[in-house]
């Protein structure tokens, strides 16, 4: 027994001087992992004292820990309200117990130091050891999109002796958005600081990841503290101590003996199997990488031809003489070096069942040190790499994304429809069919029902799901996942063109040679305004015009700007105020008032572009709410914007009322509508309703239809709810309904006419193939019961402007509508 005592005395010892130094650390904490009268027993006690028989029957102690190492990149303000102080804390336990088990800070490595004034930042990081807290030092917040460039990495460390063994449970990762305003003196600002926590964000690291896992976390906080902070976390399972189970404590370890029962090897061959795996992980992430980022990594050489049975008789077989042996510097190093080229089989562990407790312990040392050398390895890689680490990480997240929300997304093609056509034409105001066969049927399913229905069942299917994954989960999202919107993205394939005789399209060939004066216009207009010609090369001016609803404010669609920046940084937008306050009168004032603001706002920018090196072209986008869509197309007719719509590049249109409301069943919201028109005589309504004028085609939405106004965008995105009230479903999908599908009356006519100019414009060919989808937004109002805004359909249409969730759905996996 002594020569076994010596041998791990030799390991033990080998490992301690072979393990690499950490560089540029300025904090480092002990690992706790025995208790002070623990400890104290641990140098009182003699092996020589203890009885022969009581030491044979005395099994190894193995302690475990997951090491969660977090990197703080970027500090990007996107939309804080208020300018003050900001600090970030952050915490973790384990998911089954909420008061103890606390993730503890062990040791932190700044990078670089803050790229700040000394007046922009206050005191340094700090370790709450109340708590286990660490906190970023304290910086000042000045202005929008603001960038504080943090640098810095905290490890966190959790024991494994709660759980026995391999644990089975999550660890839920906290960030907290701490926030004091500008004080005369910076005295009470740490105490301002700590008072209460402006916004929350947690993250739940599922049991699989706590072997091993390296990705990019994003942290968002909520809608009124909309900031971005570039976060990887960096994961591994690492090895703790060793502990004689006479000295453990019946509460707290691995293998342990509880009424004189033996200690259960099996938790034991558990952990070591763990190992195995973590150690597998860190060789392959690391391995993935260098490849990615193009970096070599010297990684060791742990692969071996040895089988299990070879490999763990090697312990057994060797000298006695080779006990004795002092192992120092260079001989440890070689001696380790041995050991690594020992490789257990991920696929046979059953020898591992086997194993003598001598065994065991040198089994457990051996992978400790080959994965606590790979982990080193990775963090000296990540210090030289960090930049390209993260760039590549982000893009395998966004990737790992796409596939993970299509959870909540259903997706299908449908076929661009011909022109609909009615079932009589006797009618000789009604015209441009041309002699075409009657073969419209009457819808006999409501649309919005069935649309409903569907996100109904797939919700259900949702709330039944076990989702199992190695992935960190945003809890914003899977904390509850059966009340995350529902999108039905339904992408529509563009029918064959037809020939001009049926006076609607040119053939591709024809478009293609043919040059419209409008481009000419535009080239001419690019030419005067930049100074550059559009054939040169430069850069490619990407603007964003965001125009709110009835009665709304500028910032209303906020947050789908917010992922659109997060898409595509560096997009200029305009979020339109000009017609705060004036969306009750005439849409061709609105409209022209719009088109001024854009023109003047182009100018601008192209005008500082062009000072900057040049212009090579431009990427014009629109995003309206409501009846902002019908605002926005109306400015696309004024004369002032025909130089720029062959620069129309994408159109989201949120709850657009295209179609007005013809054919409107929501009675209680057509009551309020009438008020509206009788008691304040809004024009705005009048036209919607298509009262402005006796003759229906003479009213203000069937003239807007005729312009040209969808034509130009390379891609259509039109989202609707079924849900919404305020705004006919087919109105916001420009598709048919149910109501009209059946009505010979000129009231129908006029309806398919609209809805066909509609149709033709969408279909209408590009130099590029056009993107056209419709997406049905079904979200889960059950929160806001039974009132009056659930019955008059106001609560889901307000909540497309309070949720950011289906834009980040849509967006992140559409990216390249977007970029």
């Amino acid at each position: 027994m002594s020569a076994i005592l010596r041998r791990l005395r030799w390991v033990i010892t080998g490992l301690n001087k072979s393990a690499p130094k950490k560089l540029h650390i300025t904090d480092v904490r002990p690992l706790p992992l025995l208790t002070p009268s623990q400890q104290k027993q641990t140098q009182l006690l003699d092996p020589s004292s203890l009885d022969p028989k009581a030491k044979e029957s005395e099994q190894p102690m193995l302690e475990a820990v997951h090491e969660i190492a977090i990197y703080i990149h970027r500090f990007h303000n996107l939309d804080l309200f208020q300018q003050g102080w900001y600090q970030i804390k952050i915490t973790m336990r384990w998911e089954d117990d909420e008061y103890s088990s606390l993730g503890t800070p062990s040791r932190v490595v700044q990078y670089e130091a803050p790229d700040m004034g000394c007046d922009d930042i206050c005191g340094i990081w700090r370790i709450n050891d109340t708590d286990h807290s660490f906190s970023t030092q304290p910086f000042r917040i000045r202005y929008a999109r603001q960038d504080v460039f943090l640098s810095m990495m905290v490890a966190f460390t959790l024991p494994l002796s709660k759980h026995e063994g391999v644990s089975t449970s999550a660890v839920l990762l906290k960030f907290e958005l701490m926030y004091a305003p500008v004080l005369e003196g910076s005295s009470n600002l740490l105490a301002s600081l700590d008072a209460c926590p402006a916004a929350v964000h947690e993250f739940r690291l599922p049991p699989k990841s706590l072997l091993g896992l390296h990705t990019y976390c994003p942290v968002h906080f909520d809608a009124f503290h909309s900031v971005l902070v570039d976060i990887t976390v960096h994961i591994s399972l690492l090895k703790g101590g060793l502990l004689p189970s006479s000295l453990q404590v019946p509460s707290g370890s691995l293998g342990r003996e509880v009424a004189g029962e033996k200690n259960d090897t099996s938790k034991q061959v558990l952990l070591i199997k763990a190992f195995v795996t973590a150690r597998d992980l860190l060789i392959e992430e690391l391995q993935n990488l260098s490849k990615a980022i193009n970096q070599t990594v010297d990684i060791p050489d742990f692969t071996s031809k040895l089988d299990d049975n070879e490999f763990l008789g090697c312990f057994a077989s060797r000298d006695e003489e080779n006990t004795d042996l002092v192992v120092s510097g260079k001989e440890s190093s070689e001696y380790n070096n041995g050991f690594q080229k020992g490789n257990i089989d991920t696929q046979s562990f059953r020898t591992l069942d086997s194993l003598s407790n001598d065994e065991l312990l040198c089994s457990f040392h051996l992978l400790g040190n080959q994965t606590f050398h790979l982990w080193s390895t990775f963090s000296k890689f990540h210090r030289a790499n960090k930049i390209k680490i993260l760039e590549h990480l982000q893009d395998q997240w966004a990737i790992d994304r796409r596939a993970e929300w299509s959870i909540w997304m259903v997706h299908s093609k449908v076929e661009m429809p011909h022109q609909y056509i009615s079932s009589a034409v006797d009618d000789s105001s009604y015209h441009g069919f041309h002699g075409r066969a009657p073969v419209l049927r009457k819808i006999s399913e409501d649309p919005a029902q069935t649309a409903a229905m569907r996100a109904e069942l797939h919700r259900r299917s949702i709330a039944q799901m076990r989702i199992n994954s190695r992935s960190i989960q945003d809890l914003h999202i899977f904390g509850d996942p059966s009340r995350i919107p529902i999108m039905l993205v339904e992408r529509t394939v563009n029918a064959p063109l037809r020939s001009t005789s049926g006076n609607s399209y040119f053939s591709r060939a024809d478009q293609k040679n043919k040059v419209s004066p409008l481009s000419e216009v535009g080239s001419k207009a690019m030419d005067k305004l930049s100074g550059v010609s559009s054939r040169q090369s430069g850069r490619v001016l990407k603007i964003v015009v965001f125009v709110h609803g009835f009665q709304g404010h500028h910032l209303d669609l906020r947050l789908v700007r917010n992922q659109w920046l997060l898409i595509d940084p560096k997009v200029e937008f305009l979020m339109s105020e000009v017609n705060e306050e004036k969306t009750s009168g005439d849409f061709r004032e609105m409209g022209q008032r719009l088109a001024q603001e854009v023109v003047s706002f182009i100018k601008k920018k192209m005008d500082k572009v062009s000072r900057s090196g040049g212009l090579r072209s431009i990427k014009l986008s629109f995003v309206g709410h409501s009846i902002g869509n019908i605002i926005l197309r109306t400015a696309l007719t004024e004369s002032v914007m025909e130089p720029y719509l062959r620069f129309l590049y994408t159109y989201v249109s949120v709850s657009g009322p295209h179609l007005g409301y013809l054919y409107s069943s929501n009675s209680l919201f057509n009551s309020g509508l009438w008020l509206l028109k009788k008691l304040k005589g809004t024009q705005c309504i009048h036209q919607l309703t298509f009262t402005d004028d006796p003759d229906l085609q003479n009213t203000f939405l069937y003239g807007l239809c005729k312009q040209k106004t969808l034509e130009n965008f390379r891609n259509i995105i039109l989202l609707s709810s079924p849900q919404d009230g305020y705004v006919p479903y087919h109105s916001a999908r420009i598709e048919m309904c149910q109501a009209s599908s059946g009505d010979n009356s000129k009231k129908g006519k006029v309806f398919l006419e609209m809805l066909n100019d509609c149709l033709d414009q969408i279909r209408a060919p590009l130099s590029e193939p056009r993107v056209f989808m419709r997406c049905d937004v079904n979200f889960d109002i059950s929160l806001h019961g039974r009132s009056l805004n659930t019955i008059i359909g106001r609560a889901a249409h307000i909540e497309f402007l309070e949720s950011d969730i289906f834009a980040r759905f849509l967006m992140w996996s559409f990216p390249e509508l977007f970029r």
